[in-house]
């Protein structure tokens, strides 16, 4: 891992694209608040933030610490950079730190094919057995639920199969968790958000 304090080349890539307008900290939920202005100037500014980045700044991104990759992550998402996500599957599944797990989750849900999917999927495989860790277990299942909705698939079903990974994962927890319909909600709602900004992206591309 790269350490901004100690790294000048990711200590300007951080100035230009992780910090701006507090950009770390408004990318998830926090967009689903912003007032109608605000969100247009957000749009704008992250469109040209994924306009200008090169793939191997991103990569350096991916490299540094949550901040540096939840913000490569939706960057990705508008930008549509697939060549990132097997990098992106390997993050979620590795869950080296807090924060960024629902940005990978919105870069796969756009993404949005049947080896997203399966990247999810082997996430649960991996940490629904393992209630002692409470990491994306509920946002993750609802990405899942958001692609089976758009794929009319069902990876889902084995998940939430009365006494299956979900419930067994519920009953051995000491508090309650996310409701997995709630989060595909919020997905949905994300991606919304990421289609507007693809849209400016698109439109800055068409006036080189």
């Amino acid at each position: 891992m790269r350490h901004v304090q100690s790294d000048p080349e990711l200590q300007d890539l951080v100035r230009r694209f992780v910090t701006p307008d507090r950009r770390y900290l408004r990318l998830g939920g926090g967009l689903l608040r912003l007032d109608p202005i605000e969100r247009s100037a957000f749009v704008r500014d992250l469109a040209q933030a994924a306009y200008e980045i090169t793939p191997a700044e991103l990569g350096i991104l991916f490299e540094g610490g949550w901040r540096e990759r939840k913000t490569a992550a939706w960057i990705v998402a508008v930008a549509h950079r697939t060549e990132f996500r097997d990098l992106i599957g390997q993050l979620l599944l590795a869950s080296e730190g807090p924060y960024a797990g629902a940005a990978y989750c919105v870069a796969l849900a756009k993404f949005g094919t049947a080896t997203d999917a399966e990247l999810l999927s082997a996430y649960l495989d991996h940490y629904l057995p393992r209630p002692d860790l409470d990491y994306d277990q509920a946002v993750v299942l609802g990405t899942l639920l958001y692609l089976d909705e758009i794929l009319g698939s069902e990876y889902t079903t084995r998940f939430l199969a009365p006494g299956g990974p979900w419930d067994r994962w519920l009953e051995v927890r000491a508090v309650a968790a996310l409701d997995p319909q709630y989060c595909r909600q919020a997905v949905k709602q994300l991606c919304a958000f990421v289609d507007e900004t693809a849209e400016a992206f698109v439109s800055l591309d068409c006036r080189s």
